[in-house]
């Protein structure tokens, strides 16, 4: 039964990395377009862009909702990181050895 539990933590852990990940890019993007370093008419720039969107864009917008920008700056993909960096520290890491501990 172990294996599988801990196989189980490590796919979450590992998806909860990938979006954190996504959410970093997704800023750097929006950040390049909007200094004009990069430009969305470049297919392949527009279909990362638009991927990256589609998968943060469900976390943020709750957060957006909530949180105003503050000066004109969106500071919401912080905030996410930082809630994602909290669930795996002090959710998920004691989660998965309270899991090991009951059904060892």
């Amino acid at each position: 039964m172990a294996p599988l539990i801990n196989f189980v933590f490590f796919i979450l852990g590992s998806l909860l990395e990938l979006l954190k990940w996504a959410v970093i890019i997704s800023a750097i993007i929006s950040w390049l377009v909007a200094f004009d370093v990069i430009n969305l008419r470049n297919q392949a720039v527009y279909s990362i862009s638009r991927f990256l969107d589609a998968v943060t864009r469900p976390l943020l917008a709750p957060l957006r909702r909530v949180i105003p920008p503050l000066g004109g700056v969106d500071i919401t993909p912080i905030v996410l990181i930082l809630i994602i960096v909290g669930v795996q520290s002090f959710l998920l890491d004691p989660l998965h050895r309270t899991m090991l501990n009951i059904l060892g």
